[in-house]
């Protein structure tokens, strides 16, 4: 099926406590567990002290609050353009005691010429983004944000919805992950899985960029995965 936009920002606030709510808690540490495990095979370093992390897309900071836990001498940094979903996760942040002086938020909307040249800008050493890609109308400035992030031989691990073939396949895989959800989620699902993009469009958004290290690949019946060393 043809791909349909969705909105790039999650900030209604029926959309950020649904989210803030779910327990997304099976999925999130998975990404986390994911990008230890292909940094590991890649040969590089995630667990250095002072090391900089950047989740891209945080929402309220699921990930983020992992890369933290995980990494007990990183530093992290969650990026989200919509301020309700980082208010949120600055609440959440003030829970953390001592940890939360190693993560903090910053609301950028990509492209982000702030975000590009300012203090991150080559100085990320692993690069995080889970369910941000199928948002982008203009995907390009996803792989060029994480460019411009990137520290030489960083590492990037990314997890997006693939689009299904059909508006029945995408209906049966919302019939299947969130029969009980909230209406606001299975829409919000169902609108995402229309946006997400195959695998072929990913490789060709990577060409286009000229990332031509990084591995795509299609993950378990409903995901794809993008990795590798950046630079």
């Amino acid at each position: 099926m043809q791909r349909v936009p969705e909105p790039e920002l999650m900030d209604g606030q029926a959309q950020v406590q649904a989210y803030a709510e779910a327990d997304f808690s099976v999925g999130d540490a998975a990404v986390v567990e994911r990008l230890a495990a292909l940094a590991t095979t890649a040969g590089v370093e995630l667990a250095a002290p002072g090391a900089l992390m950047a989740d891209l897309g945080c929402g309220p900071g699921n990930i983020s609050f992992r890369l933290v836990e995980c990494y007990s001498e990183a530093r992290v940094v969650g990026i989200d353009g919509a301020p309700a979903m980082l208010q949120v996760a600055e609440q959440r942040r003030l829970t953390l005691g001592a940890a939360g002086g190693r993560l903090r938020f910053a609301r950028h909307t990509l492209p982000s010429a702030e975000l590009e040249h300012g203090d991150l800008a080559g100085r990320c050493i692993a690069l995080v983004s889970n369910s941000l890609l199928h948002h982008l109308h203009h995907p390009a400035v996803l792989w060029h944000t994480a460019r411009a992030l990137a520290a030489p031989g960083a590492f990037l691990y990314l997890k997006d919805l693939r689009r299904p073939a059909s508006p029945e396949a995408a209906g049966d895989l919302l019939a299947l992950s969130l029969p009980e959800a909230p209406e606001v989620l299975q829409r919000d699902y169902l609108a995402s899985l229309h946006a997400a993009f195959t695998p072929q469009e990913v490789e060709a958004q990577l060409a286009e960029a000229g990332l031509s290290g990084l591995q795509v690949a299609p993950l378990d019946d409903r995901y794809l995965e993008v990795w590798g060393v950046l630079g």
